[in-house]
């Protein structure tokens, strides 16, 4: 399956009873290389809370979205009696699905130091969306140690429409002057006043899945 990726798969999990060891044992070996393994899925990343908030770890897969229909991915969903009993035992198993609406690059996330996500639901998301292209994006774009950003439209799972993917340097970047710029503009508090549901969480890179 060839393309490049058209969505992301999200997924946040709290190891809850399952030992540490044991669960980067399983994602590791099992199943993180089983989802690599399936055509259209470009690449996995792991990365753990920067934010002392749960749950805790996230993967992410940048993919073409019909991967997702395809049957090698519903063969790697298929899990073992073993797995099983290590997906009853986590706290949190958090699988969301989103189409990409905007951003450079060809598969998102990459091995970034920091990841900023934020995720939206607003009643008026046109605006939501005309706030990002025209003043947001551009005004992050200019933040030293900013990499990039790509947009997303949930279409599968729980949580907020609409979600940013930030790629950071690191958090030096919150403590530029270009940073207060970008998140104090009139605009931006219009925009906030339309918010309904939030989700801000941000993550340090933890490793490469490897397929």
């Amino acid at each position: 399956m060839t393309g490049e990726p058209d969505g992301l798969l999200f997924v946040l999990s709290e190891p809850g009873r399952v030992p540490l060891d044991e669960f980067h044992h399983w994602y590791d070996t099992d199943h993180g290389p089983a989802r690599l393994r399936v055509p259209g899925v470009h690449a996995g990343h792991r990365f753990r809370a920067a934010d002392e908030l749960a749950p805790g770890w996230l993967a992410v897969y940048p993919l073409r979205l019909a991967a997702l229909d395809s049957p090698a991915y519903a063969a790697a969903r298929v899990r073992s009696p073993y797995e099983q009993t290590v997906v009853d035992r986590l706290a949190v198993l958090d699988r969301r699905v989103y189409a990409r609406i905007d951003g450079p690059g060809e598969a998102t996330p990459t091995a970034c130091p920091l990841l900023l996500t934020v995720a939206l639901t607003s009643t008026d998301p046109d605006e939501l969306d005309t706030w990002y292209a025209e003043e947001h994006l551009p005004l992050l774009a200019a933040v030293p140690g900013w990499r990039r950003t790509v947009r997303y439209q949930r279409v599968e799972g729980a949580g907020p429409d609409r979600l940013a993917v930030h790629e950071l340097s690191g958090p030096a970047v919150f403590d530029t002057p270009e940073y207060r710029r970008a998140v104090s503009t009139e605009w931006r508090e219009r925009v906030n006043a339309t918010v309904v549901d939030r989700e801000r969480r941000l993550f340090t890179h933890h490793r490469v899945v490897v397929g």
